[in-house]
């Protein structure tokens, strides 16, 4: 019997080992494809995250999931810049940015929208303290005041390195409650 033979014969077997073997080889093939898709189209392999807070309420609600585009295969429109252009993102001025608080991956990522961009030395906002470095000055479309004036990012305006990717594809409603849900968040059960 040739090798090929014992792979027909084996592709129908009714055995259950035979079964799940193929159930698994299957699962597999479809996560490699999806993830090599996501890797040529967004320039991520996961390129989905679920939103665990209220703070980009109302254009962001929790439990949403959000598509991300790597933050290095595109530019970030801060706000200023929008709001001059007419460029708008989850309906507001400027792009929606994942990041890594003070560029920590032990920390859960942020998403939060680029207000504007400080240099070194700039103040980080009118009558702030100087930036100890350049970045981004962020806040949540539900908060009242930057990130950089709290504790998210307190006086660190958000380096380019720290950012994981900008959000491009509009939100899918309820379905990161599952995602959440299952590592133990139960953020959407109120």
């Amino acid at each position: 019997m040739s090798f090929l033979e014992k792979i027909r014969k084996f592709y129908h077997s009714d055995s259950f080992w035979a079964g799940l073997f193929r159930d698994v080889v299957f699962v597999l093939a479809v996560v490699a494809i999806f993830s090599s898709a996501s890797q040529i189209i967004f320039g991520l392999w996961t390129p989905m995250v679920a939103v665990e807070s209220e703070s980009m309420v109302p254009h962001i609600q929790i439990g949403d999931i959000i598509f991300m585009q790597s933050a290095e295969r595109t530019g970030i429109v801060t706000q200023n810049d929008g709001k001059q252009n007419g460029y708008t993102s989850f309906e507001d001025y400027g792009d929606v940015i994942l990041y890594k608080p003070f560029g920590r991956v032990d920390k859960t990522p942020i998403i939060h929208r680029a207000m504007y961009y400080v240099e070194k030395g700039e103040p980080m906002w009118s009558g702030g303290p100087p930036a100890p470095h350049a970045g981004y000055i962020t806040k949540g479309d539900n908060n009242p005041s930057y990130d950089q004036k709290g504790s998210i990012s307190y006086l660190q305006p958000v380096k380019k390195e720290w950012i994981t990717g900008v959000a491009r594809i509009s939100r899918i409603p309820i379905l990161g409650c599952i995602s959440l849900a299952a590592r133990g968040n139960l953020v959407c059960i109120k």
